[in-house]
Formats: C-alpha cells, sequence, structure tokens
C-alpha cells in the first residue's frame, strides 16, 4: 500500500543527491581544467625563454668564432710577409730555410684548421644537447591528467540546489491526494532541514534528504488520541460502559467496520453491544444485524424509520443493566451538507452523550475524505479517524492528510474485508511504509 508515496519520496531523494553531485562533479571538473590550463601556459612560457636563451648564447658564439678567424687571417698574412722580405736579403741557404718554415708553416695552419672544427663540433654538439635537455625536460614537467575527480569537501546546501526539486515534489504531493496544506508543509519542512547542512560525500545528500523527509511525515502525523484498550478497561471497573458513535458517509464501510472493532474487543475478552441507529437507510438493520449474530455480539434495533437516538439509549441502558462494557452506535451515513441528518446525528449526542466520535473514512476517496472528516468534526466534533480499504489504497494521500487537516488521530486501518482486517495504525509504520527500502 502507499506505493505511489513511496516513490515520490524515493524519487524525491535520487533527484536531490544527482542535482547536488554534479552540480559540484561539473564544479571539480571546471577548477580542473583551469589547473592544467595555468599549468601549460607556464609550460609554454618557460620554454619560449629557454629557446631565446639558446638562440642568444648560438649568437654569440657564432661572432666568437668570426673574431678569432679574422685575428688569425691577420696574423698569417703579416708573418707571410715579413717572410717573403727576409726571402730577398738572405742566400740560397736562407731559401731553403725558409722553405722548411714554410712547410712547419703549413703543418701548423691544418692544426690551426683542425682546432677550429674542433670547436664548431663541439658548439653544435652543446647546441644539440641543448635542444635533447629541452625536450626531456618537457617531458618531465608535463603532468599527466588523471580525468578524475571528488566529491566536494564540505559543500554547503543552499535553496538554489533544491528548490525545484522541491517544487516537483509538491506537485507530485498534490497529484497524489494529499491535501495542499499539507503538502506545503512537508515541502517547507524538508527546506528547513536541509538548507545549511554540510555534506562530504554523494551519499550525505540521500541520508539527509531522507532523515528530513522523514521528520516532515512524522510531524505530520502525530497527534495525541484516546486509547481505546485502555478507556474499555477503565470502562470495566468503574462500570459505567464506554461509548463510542461512529460517523461518515454512505458506502465507506463503516457497517463493517463497526463489526471489526467489536470482534477485536470480544477477542481482548469485552462484552460489547451494538446499537442499530442507522433507521434512514434501506437494509442497514439487516445488514448490522448480520455481522452481530456472525461474531456474537448483541444488538439493540428499532423498526425502520424509528428514532435513531431512541435506539442509542436503550442499547446503552442494555449495556449499564448487563455490565457490558463497550456500546457501539452505529448511524446513518450522510453526506456532510445534509443539514437534517447532521441534526439527528447530534441529538444521539445530546440523548447519550458518547466518550468518543469516530469518523470513518474510505482512502480511496482521497481529498474528499479529507473534506468529509472535516465537515463531521466542525459539526459534531472527531476524536479519532478509521481508514478503511486502506489495503487497496495506492496513493496514500488521506492517509497522510487527514489526521493533520483536523488535527485528530488515525486509530484503526481497514485492510480486508474479514472481521479480523484490522490493524491499528502507528505513525512510525506509516513512515516506514513510505520512506522504507
Amino acid at each position: 500500500m502507499f506505493e505511489s508515496l513511496k516513490k515520490k519520496f524515493s524519487g524525491t531523494i535520487g533527484k536531490i543527491s544527482d542535482q547536488i553531485s554534479s552540480e559540484e562533479e561539473e564544479k571539480a571538473l571546471a577548477d580542473e581544467k583551469k589547473e592544467k590550463a595555468a599549468s601549460k601556459g607556464t609550460k609554454v612560457a618557460d620554454d619560449k625563454t629557454s629557446r631565446k636563451a639558446k638562440e642568444d648564447k648560438s649568437s654569440k658564439d657564432v661572432k666568437e668564432d668570426k673574431s678569432e678567424k679574422e685575428k688569425e687571417d691577420k696574423s698569417s698574412k703579416d708573418e707571410s710577409h715579413l717572410k717573403e722580405k727576409e726571402s730577398e736579403k738572405t742566400s740560397r741557404l736562407s731559401f731553403l730555410r725558409r722553405k722548411s718554415e714554410s712547410k712547419d708553416e703549413d703543418t701548423s695552419k691544418k692544426d690551426e684548421k683542425a682546432l677550429k672544427q674542433h670547436k664548431k663540433d663541439s658548439n653544435n654538439s652543446k647546441k644539440g644537447t641543448g635542444k635533447v635537455d629541452d625536450v626531456e625536460s618537457g617531458k618531465d614537467g608535463e603532468e599527466e591528467p588523471s580525468g578524475m575527480f571528488t566529491f566536494a569537501t564540505h559543500k554547503t546546501i543552499s535553496e538554489k540546489d533544491i528548490d525545484d526539486v522541491l517544487f516537483e515534489l509538491e506537485l507530485a504531493l498534490l497529484e497524489g491526494d494529499v491535501a495542499l496544506e499539507v503538502a506545503e508543509q512537508i515541502v517547507k519542512s524538508v527546506k528547513n532541514d536541509l538548507v545549511g547542512q554540510k555534506i562530504k560525500r554523494r551519499s550525505d545528500v540521500a541520508k539527509f534528504t531522507k532523515d528530513a523527509l522523514r521528520n516532515a511525515i512524522s510531524d505530520i502525523l502525530v497527534a495525541e488520541g484516546p486509547d481505546l484498550n485502555k478507556s474499555v478497561e477503565n470502562a470495566k471497573k468503574t462500570g459505567e460502559p464506554f461509548k463510542i458513535m461512529f460517523v461518515g458517509v454512505n458506502g465507506t464501510g463503516k457497517t463493517t467496520t463497526i463489526s471489526k472493532i467489536a470482534d477485536h474487543f470480544v477477542k481482548e475478552g469485552y462484552t460489547p453491544v451494538i446499537a442499530a441507529s442507522d433507521t434512514f437507510r434501506a437494509g442497514a438493520i439487516e445488514q448490522i444485524s448480520h455481522h452481530a449474530d456472525n461474531i456474537g455480539v448483541k444488538i439493540i434495533r428499532h423498526q425502520k424509520g424509528a428514532d435513531p437516538a431512541a435506539v442509542a439509549y436503550d442499547a446503552v441502558e442494555h449495556a449499564r443493566a448487563q455490565k457490558k462494557e463497550l456500546v457501539l452506535i452505529d448511524t446513518a451515513g450522510r453526506m456532510q451538507t445534509n443539514v437534517n441528518l447532521m441534526d439527528e446525528m447530534k441529538k444521539i449526542q445530546r440523548v447519550v452523550n458518547p466518550d468518543i466520535a469516530i469518523f470513518v473514512g474510505d482512502a480511496l476517496t482521497g481529498n474528499d475524505a479529507v473534506e468529509q472528516a472535516r465537515k463531521f468534526d466542525g459539526a459534531v466534533g472527531i476524536d479519532g479517524i478509521i481508514l478503511t480499504k486502506a489495503d487497496a489504497d495506492a496513493k496514500g494521500g488521506a492517509a497522510l492528510s487527514i489526521g493533520h487537516v483536523i488535527n485528530k488521530p488515525i486509530l484503526y486501518l481497514g485492510v480486508g474485508q474479514g472481521y479480523g482486517d484490522i490493524m491499528e495504525f502507528h505513525p512510525d509504520w506509516m513512515v516506514e511504509q513510505v520512506l522504507g527500502d
């Protein structure tokens, strides 16, 4: 039961988690790209500076080579000129000596040329080494992109993060027959709990959202009401029967619900009596009598069209005389807008003064049940609620809304057609139904 509510709340948890997580992941990715771009820019600048420095060094080396060559050429010319003059003044022996010196000079020039070539090769080698170092340096300095990022640390949830998702939740609740004021309060409560929360990882978002929904639903469902078991036990001690009047519109299962309550207390060891005060609807007296016979409970009835208040009075007197602890008063199913029938119900209240009035509503009617409960509470005052056909209620809007709207507790849920198909309602159980795994 309540599958629709469960899907809506589960979807909200997932959407909020996805919304916040995707925003943080995109931000982390953008930051990572910026860091890579900044690192790349620094490397390019370093490469340019390095290349310029090497070019300047190469240019300087070329200039030094030219200067040395010019000096050597000049020295060679001066030496040659001097030797030519000496050759004119010397003898044949001098000529032979000059010839020998000329050979030595050629050898010296070859050595100088070899030295120059060695220097040139050395310079080229240095230049080549600089390029290799540059390449290697570039590889060492380059960072490899990991392509991964983690969830932001200490992300604080803001209204902007969740407003759109909560708006969708409110619309979904309204579609699920949740009353407007209830849907608004749930959304407001969830927002108050989430905004400002600091989270470290994606799982935190889901946990905080689920806790916020749990708190919101618990606040909606909690309402103090009468403890029927304890009240009937006290009635047994005092000797004065505990009187319950059941009200509601036609077709909600009110007569069957009275039979279920009677059977419940019979199994608990008490002796109830039923007042067939629905003298308006055709077949109502026969229907309640059939159920009373099945569960072995005494029924007090009059003719069709009799005074409902008189039937209720006789049932209370019978219970007092027979020392029975509980009187269950059936009333005619009537629309909440039927003023005359509402007045008859008020007369029953004046005559027998029931201890509590219980509204029986059909869970499948959703917001109609909520509106009916509001009208009956205004007319006769309601102390508690029983929702029938809860086992077939996929939406769950009435179960979530009805108690909050009139500020009265849900006491029981009808979950089938058998006499034992009724269960006490507990807010924690409802919370688990719509938020449990």
